[in-house]
Order: structure tokens, then C-alpha cells, then sequence
């Protein structure tokens, strides 16, 4: 029997190379990966991922690594923290644009049979309670108004294609993802990896928050991510699927940074500075069209999620004593 040819937009990056490795393992697929400017890890070579560099924003690499392929996991994206999305938030639309649009061409013109994309949920209004996919209504805050209105319209380009091509598409709108290979610095980091980057490197008995931690965010594992792409790949029969994955359920910041030193094993104070970045918004994900349409749900909670994280962390950023 023939492998399935599939191929993973940004395995450099940390939601890419997590989807990689697992997707390696499969006896029914042949996996490959593109990457840029980050070199390429090697457990990707050692889980046997075949790699092409590839700048993204041009038609021609574009056009070369997607030929062949049958499924194509967009995991490319220029990303960063509540620094960047502050001070810089022009970096996260206009590359990321044109990337995917010649991603979303391409598998067109190359008869792919699937194409997922992650989108996140930026575009969401900052509520109480848990949000839907329908919820959305078009008014996007200041802070993220160019990522997420990028974001929409990458999302109505996939559902575009879906009308006038064979290949289904998939639009998943996730949460704050978290786990190995996440970035764990201040300057590029969401507020799970700049955490754990503060927990672990401090030198003294104080976290630094950034604001006053009463902003509330959704986080899931990553292979609990990993999970909804494995099942959406094999039991989407919809041309396009526009769906949220995340836990269902949310923490403050403050209550996540107390979660993160207690999970460290070790005993630090908080101590908040209103002066730095940070965004005022609150979100929790509705997933039950995940758990209803493809039988879905997170099966690790955000504790052992802390856990497994701060043992990686470990193993990977400090030094052996």
C-alpha cells in the first residue's frame, strides 16, 4: 500500500514540529516538512521527517514543495508574544498573508485533497462565557485588529477554495497551546512559555507579571492539538470545517504563573508590573462541535500539561548538575 504524501508547513516551529514528529510515526504516511530561516531540529530527521527549506512567500518554493503532496498542514507563521503584538503588531499580517495565500493557491492548482490550517481565536470578542464558532461578530479589538482580521480572511480563503476545488479544508480556531518545543523567552514567547522561562532561570524568589494577571486565557496541550489533526484528517466529510479546539475551560494569568511555580517544585512570589505589555481579554473556547462532530475532547489537563512541560524545559534549557 502507497503512503499518503503529507506535507508540514513550519516544522521548525513549535506547533509544526509537534504534528511532525507524531505524524512520523504513522506506517501510512510519508512526511515532510519545510522550513526557513530556524534550522531544523534533529528529532526530525531522527523521526525520519524528509525536510526542504523553503521561503514561503515566494510562488516558486511554494509551487516546488507542495507538488506531489495530497495533505498539507499549514503550521507557518510569523508569531510572537504580547510584546511584539503591542509594539510591533504590523509583523503578523503581511508575510503571514502572503504566505498562506500561495499556500491556499497551490494545493488549488495541485489537486491536494486536504489542506489544515491553524487559525487561533483573536478574532473573538473578549466574554464570560465560552465562546462558539458563530459567535464571532466582527468587532475585533484594538490590540489584535490586524492578526485577527488577517486570520478571517484567511479562513474565508480556505472556505473559498472548498467551493470551487476538491480538497476539503479545515480552520481550526485555537487556544493558548502550550508544551515542548514552545519559545520560552520574554520577547517572542505567549504568557505560558515566558512563564515557565521566568520560573525556571530566575535568580531570585520573585515572578514578574506582566499587568495585574486578572486577564483570563483557554490553554490546551499540544498533543491534545496533535489529536484533533489526526482525527480531523482522517473523518472530515464537509468540504470546509471552521471549529474551535481548546480545553472549555479558562484560568487567570495570575492563577496559571501560581500553577507553574507549584509544578516547578519551587517557592517564588508574584510580584505584577502594570508598566509592560499586556492585552485585557478573557476567553474560553466552546468545543462542542469537536466533541460532536469528530468525537474529540482534551485529555490532558492544564496541571499534568505543567508538569510534562517543566520536565522538558528541564531536560532541554538548564544545565546538567
Amino acid at each position: 500500500m502507497s503512503r499518503v504524501k503529507i506535507l508540514v508547513c513550519g516544522v521548525s516551529g513549535f506547533i509544526g514540529r509537534n504534528v511532525a514528529v507524531r505524524l512520523a510515526q504513522r506506517e501510512d504516511l510519508q512526511v515532510y516538512g519545510t522550513y526557513w530561516k530556524s534550522a531544523p531540529p534533529p528529532e526530525l530527521t531522527q523521526a525520519k521527517v524528509s525536510l526542504v527549506k523553503a521561503d514561503l512567500t515566494r510562488r516558486e518554493d511554494v509551487d516546488r514543495v507542495i507538488g506531489g503532496k495530497q495533505v498539507i498542514i499549514q503550521a507557518a507563521a510569523v508569531t510572537s508574544g504580547a510584546k511584539d503584538i503591542t509594539a510591533r503588531p504590523h509583523i503578523h499580517v503581511t508575510d503571514n498573508a502572503i504566505m498562506n495565500s500561495l499556500i491556499f493557491r497551490a494545493a488549488f492548482e495541485h489537486k491536494v485533497q486536504h489542506v489544515v490550517f491553524f487559525s487561533c481565536a483573536v478574532m473573538y470578542p473578549s466574554q464570560e462565557s465560552p465562546v462558539r464558532e458563530d459567535d464571532f461578530n466582527y468587532q475585533i479589538g484594538r490590540r489584535y485588529f490586524g492578526a485577527g482580521w488577517t486570520k478571517v480572511y484567511l479562513e474565508k480563503m480556505c472556505e473559498f477554495y472548498a467551493q470551487i476545488g476538491a480538497a476539503k479544508y479545515t480552520a481550526i480556531r485555537h487556544s493558548n497551546i502550550f508544551g515542548p518545543y514552545d519559545k520560552f523567552d520574554l520577547d517572542r514567547s505567549h504568557v505560558f512559555g515566558a512563564t515557565v522561562a521566568k520560573v525556571m532561570s530566575g535568580v531570585d524568589d520573585t515572578v514578574d507579571v506582566w499587568g495585574d494577571g486578572s486577564e483570563k486565557r483557554d490553554l490546551l496541550y499540544v498533543s491534545d492539538l496533535v489529536d484533533f489533526v489526526e482525527l480531523v484528517i482522517a473523518r472530515q466529510k464537509v468540504p470546509f470545517e471552521l471549529i474551535n479546539v481548546g480545553s472549555g475551560t479558562s484560568v487567570t494569568v495570575r492563577e496559571l504563573v501560581e500553577k507553574i511555580v507549584a509544578g516547578s517544585g519551587q517557592k517564588r512570589s508574584l510580584r505584577f508590573d502594570a508598566s509592560k505589555p499586556t492585552i485585557k481579554f478573557d476567553l474560553t473556547l466552546d468545543i462542542q462541535r469537536a466533541r460532536e462532530a469528530y468525537g474529540w475532547q482534551p485529555k490532558v489537563t492544564l496541571d499534568e500539561g505543567i508538569k510534562k512541560t517543566v520536565a522538558w524545559y528541564t531536560s532541554h534549557y538548564l544545565p546538567v548538575v
